[in-house]
């Protein structure tokens, strides 16, 4: 059937009066204390709801789809862009769905459903208890992952690679990571994949356009010092200079026997990184920011906008990119991810989730202003959208939100932003 999904616009209190009538009093609050006048409300035959974004104007434009039974729910099937009448095969999402549980139940210890919960936190004051647990769970989950490493056999803990997509606070995690592991004895050293991007001008005489596709990486150089690294020799590491586009002399390390080599990047699950004998041996970490607050029942919030708008703050704070420039570059992101990450990840012997249910809050003062700047109609469109849903959202400062906070990675405070685990900086001696 082809049935019409009608539009109408409503001024904001008659829309939130509808929903409390129909025992939606948190969908109801919402909308009450929203800032837009008018709510677009859809109709479907008997069913009357409101979502922020386009709608198609009848049932007709969705033929292609499917509902996939998985564990105690479904899975939404629909065709990707470049495929408009292919539908995706079901995968094994076993981790990814034991994350996600994982993450719902921090959500019940922390009383929040939606949106609306978080507003509600805000203005009664939980919310810096709000902060504080959240934080104390991603601090539990990492100690975790630090014995889960401290148990390996001596052959499996050599390397650990740590992996994730754009802006899901790797670097913060694997600093967070090292302390925990120096703390039962071991001896972590972290290095960045990223400090081994080619320099920009040797992208571009490449056609390499952004830095989420592998061969923006010198494999070669890498290879190189990782051979050194493990066969005891000092190495003068580099480091990447976002701002000029250039590698600069970074830090020198040397690895003793039993040391410890954590490597964090995009590309950490991508099996082309390192050779096959090395990469067996490697212990693997997936991050990322998957966001499960959602605006209501029927509205979520997609886990790629909480990543691009943690990246719009980090670019414009350390990396000399305004709003309009991260919005350019983000679909060859999104591309790279699909390409060189995403596929990759069931490779993961762990999966870490850096979302923090706060987050928008404390990143909507920070964000809006940048978004309000683009000027260009063709990236307009998206920061209005982002706009739209950061609206919703009471702003909160956050002055309370920890210095070894993975969310300081881009809003910056972070004691960790500088910190190298170097053997000048901890004891001679490891614990017994």
């Amino acid at each position: 059937q082809n049935l019409p999904i009608l539009r109408e616009d409503l001024p904001r209190q008659e829309a939130a009066r509808i929903f409390a009538a129909q025992g939606r009093i948190s969908k109801a609050e919402l909308i009450a204390n929203g800032e837009e006048e008018t709510i677009a409300v859809y109709r479907l035959g008997p069913v009357q709801d409101c979502f922020f974004g386009p709608m198609v104007p009848s049932t007709g434009y969705l033929r292609f789809f499917a509902l996939s039974p998985y564990h105690r729910g479904f899975i939404l099937r629909f065709p990707r862009r470049e495929r408009p009448t292919e539908l995706a095969p079901v995968e094994d999402y076993h981790a990814l769905w034991g994350v996600f549980e994982e993450y719902g139940h921090w959500l019940e210890l922390l009383g929040l459903q939606d949106v609306n919960s978080i507003n509600r936190a805000i203005a009664n004051g939980r919310i810096r208890e709000i902060i504080l647990v959240s934080e104390a769970l991603h601090e539990e989950r990492i100690v975790q992952i630090a014995h889960q490493i401290a148990e390996l056999p001596e052959g499996r803990r050599g390397i650990v690679l740590i992996a994730g997509p754009s802006s899901s606070g790797k670097t913060t995690f694997t600093k967070r990571l090292c302390i925990q592991l120096l703390s039962l004895g071991l001896r972590p050293y972290p290095i960045s994949l990223d400090d081994y991007f080619l320099p920009r001008r040797v992208m571009e005489e490449r056609g390499i356009t952004d830095f989420d596709d592998i061969r923006a990486v010198d494999l070669e150089l890498f290879h190189r010092d990782l051979e050194a690294l493990l066969s005891g020799k000092r190495v003068r590491l580099p480091r990447y200079n976002f701002i000029t586009g250039e590698r600069e002399e970074g830090m020198e390390l040397k690895l003793g026997g039993d040391d410890l080599l954590l490597v964090e990047g995009i590309h950490c699950l991508n099996p082309r990184l390192l050779p096959q004998d090395l990469g067996e041996r490697a212990f693997r970490i997936y991050v990322s920011a998957l966001t499960q607050i959602n605006l209501d029942d029927y509205n979520r919030i997609s886990t790629t906008d909480t990543r691009l708008i943690r990246r719009i703050v980090r670019d414009a704070a350390y990396r000399g990119y305004d709003a309009q420039d991260t919005l350019r570059l983000w679909p060859n992101v999104r591309r790279g991810e699909k390409r060189f990450i995403f596929p990759y990840q069931g490779r993961a012997h762990v999966m870490f989730n850096s979302a923090l249910a706060y987050e928008w809050a404390v990143l909507r003062p920070r964000v809006e202003n940048l978004l309000l700047q683009v000027r260009d109609p063709k990236y307009k469109v998206e920061a209005e959208r982002l706009l739209s849903i950061l609206r919703w959202f009471k702003p909160y400062p956050g002055r309370e939100i920890p210095q070894t906070s993975i969310l300081r990675e881009f809003v910056g405070g972070s004691i960790l932003r500088d910190y190298f685990p170097s053997p000048f900086e901890r004891a001679t001696r490891r614990p017994r």
